[in-house]
């Protein structure tokens, strides 16, 4: 049987602290509803796995090398250069989404602007 899941997705620059991930993850929870699961690139996987932990949520960590290969709505030459996506975090949301998943929307910034999420609607069998 098929389920329709909201995976929330996170980037976030060096430093960012876990009140930065929760923050942003409040503010795409009271705009999407709460999410499923989170995920992550694999090489930035500690923080988002203390954040699952904190909250009971599943954490998918996604290879590094398929964030290029995701198409996402924003476009941060930051990201870009640093991780050859326009966004990690709607990068690695689209990737735990699975085949056929849809962003909600563009992602989301923490107040301190040191992390990003995005969410996803995917079909999980």
């Amino acid at each position: 049987m098929d389920n329709l899941v909201l995976v929330a997705g996170f980037g976030f620059r060096q430093g960012a602290l876990l009140s930065s991930l929760s923050e942003v993850l409040d503010q795409l929870e009271t705009q999407f509803g709460g999410v499923d699961r989170l995920a992550v690139a694999d090489s930035m996987c500690s923080l988002v796995q203390q954040l699952g932990h904190q909250r009971g949520t599943e954490v998918l960590n996604i290879p590094d090398a398929v964030l290029p290969a995701m198409t996402t709505l924003t476009r941060s030459t930051h990201s870009l250069k640093a991780r050859g996506s326009g966004s990690v975090a709607e990068a690695v949301a689209l990737a735990a989404a699975g085949p056929g998943g849809q962003l909600l929307g563009p992602r989301l910034i923490s107040a301190d602007r040191m992390a990003t999420a995005a969410v996803a609607r995917g079909v999980m069998t």
